[in-house]
C-alpha cells in the first residue's frame, strides 16, 4: 500500500528539532513531525504548590493549546480556559514528563512546559511530548551548568508515537488524513530503557487482535528508538558548544 506521503508503513515523516526557538524560556524547542509543529517552552520557576511545600521535592506541569489556523478550518481560540480534548492531552503529557524527571533530584522548583501546536497535521500529542522532553532536558542542562544542580535530574529520556491500522495494515506515525481514516489508533510513550510510560489505543471503526497490537507496539517502539536517538544527537550538540 502506497501511504499518501510516499512514505513505507515503518517509516517516520522527517523530524526535526530548532533549538532556542524563542530566545527567553530556560528550555525551547519547535518540533517538527512533518507538516505538524509543535513549540514546547519550559520555565523553571523557584518553589513548589502549596500542597508540595516542605517535601524537598520539585513538580512538573503542563499545557496544551491549538493555535485557530493551526488547522485548514479555524478553530476558537479557548479563552474560557482548556476545552476537554487540550485537557486530556495536557495531562498525558504532564504525567510522561514526570515520568522522564527525577522530581527529588530537582529540589523544590516547578518545571512549567508550554506546548502550543501551531501547525497540525497528526500527531500533535506526541510532537508535543517528544519535543517536550527535549526543551525539558534541555533547560535541566542548563540550570546544571549554572551550578544549581549537583547531577542532572533525569530519570531515563522519554518520547511518543502514533500507530494505526488502515485497511488492514500496520502504520508508523500517522498524518491526519490517515489518522482520520485509520480502523485502529493507538499513542505510545517510551523511555530509552525500553518500558512503556502510556498508552492510548482505540478501535475506530472495529476491533483488533492481540496480533495486530503486538505489530503496533513492536513498530511504536522501532520508531521511538529513532526519535529518541535524534533526541541525542541534538542535546549532544548543545553540550559541545
Amino acid at each position: 500500500m502506497t501511504r499518501i506521503d510516499g512514505r513505507k508503513n515503518n517509516e517516520l515523516r522527517p523530524v526535526k528539532f530548532e533549538v532556542d526557538y524563542v530566545e527567553y524560556p530556560e528550555g525551547s524547542v519547535l518540533v517538527s513531525f512533518g507538516k505538524t509543529k509543535v513549540l514546547c517552552n519550559v520555565t523553571i520557576e523557584e518553589g513548589v504548590p502549596k500542597w508540595m511545600a516542605g517535601a524537598g521535592k520539585g513538580w512538573l506541569t503542563a499545557e496544551y493549546a491549538m493555535l485557530p489556523r493551526a488547522t485548514q478550518e479555524r478553530t476558537r481560540r479557548e479563552t474560557t480556559g482548556p476545552g476537554a480534548r487540550s485537557q486530556e492531552i495536557k495531562r498525558l503529557i504532564g504525567r510522561s514528563l514526570r515520568m522522564a524527571v527525577d522530581l527529588d533530584k530537582l529540589g523544590e522548583r516547578t518545571i512549567v512546559l508550554d506546548c502550543d501546536v501551531i501547525q497540525a497535521d497528526g500527531g500533535t500529542r506526541t510532537a508535543a511530548i517528544t519535543g517536550g522532553y527535549t526543551a525539558t532536558a534541555l533547560a535541566l542542562l542548563r540550570l546544571q551548568k549554572a551550578g544549581a544542580l549537583d547531577e542532572l535530574p533525569i530519570n531515563s529520556p522519554i518520547a511518543a508515537i502514533s500507530v494505526g491500522i488502515i485497511d488492514q495494515e500496520a502504520m508508523l506515525d500517522l498524518c491526519y488524513v490517515e489518522d482520520s481514516r485509520a480502523e485502529v489508533d493507538m499513542n505510545v510513550v517510551m523511555n530509552a530503557n525500553g518500558e512503556f510510560i502510556e498508552l492510548q489505543g482505540t478501535g475506530e471503526h472495529s476491533g483488533f487482535s492481540r496480533s495486530q497490537l503486538n505489530d503496533l507496539l513492536t513498530l511504536a517502539e522501532d520508531g521511538i528508538q529513532l526519535l529518541l536517538q535524534k533526541q541525542r544527537d541534538v542535546l549532544d550538540d548543545i553540550l559541545r558548544k
